[in-house]
């Protein structure tokens, strides 16, 4: 009984620490691991075939596979050559360090699926409208400063509000 109640308080301390960690966070109070890098940080796949598995070993189950390289994901949490990432949806799992890529890459994001996100010529809303990005879309993230992103696709090229996208962080600056 009283072990089942330590547990208890346990899992309950470890929900409300990590409540507290993801509230209020910013870009600015990433921790730094033994990798010498910041966790947590926006990287993209690397392959279009990336296991996603249970657990940071080979010998966990496959929980799903990614299909689309250069999909956005954010790593939060280290473990040896395996980083536990979480993807645009929420999903989370542990993937093999290799299979993962520095390359700057995030998701349109819109309130409804209907939406379009205007891309600007410049950085600035009173520029001309160079394309209507759907929710979904992958970009290339090229530079992100002053709440604005310059991103690139597929027959597209030009500046999004940073608030629209999934994989940078919002007071992040990215060169």
């Amino acid at each position: 009984m009283a072990l089942r109640r330590f547990c208890s308080v346990m899992v309950l301390a470890g929900g409300l620490l990590g409540a507290s960690i993801s509230s209020g966070f910013s870009a600015k109070d990433m921790a730094v691991t033994s990798s010498g890098l910041p966790v947590p940080r926006y990287v993209s796949l690397k392959s279009d075939h990336v296991n996603v598995r249970a657990g940071p070993t080979k010998d966990n189950d496959v929980a799903w596979v990614y299909t689309r390289s250069g999909l956005p994901v954010e790593i939060t949490a280290e473990f040896e050559n395996w980083r536990r990432v979480r993807d645009s949806e929420g999903a989370e799992g542990w993937v093999y360090h290799s299979l993962l890529s520095g390359r700057r890459t995030a998701v349109v994001t819109m309130k409804t699926k209907d939406e379009l996100a205007p891309l600007y010529d410049r950085a600035d809303e009173t520029s001309a409208v160079a394309a209507r990005l759907q929710a979904g879309v992958v970009a290339q993230v090229k530079k992100c400063a002053a709440g604005w992103c310059h991103v690139a696709g597929n027959g597209f090229d030009g500046w999004i509000e940073q608030q629209r996208l999934w994989g940078v962080y919002a007071d992040e600056k990215v060169d």
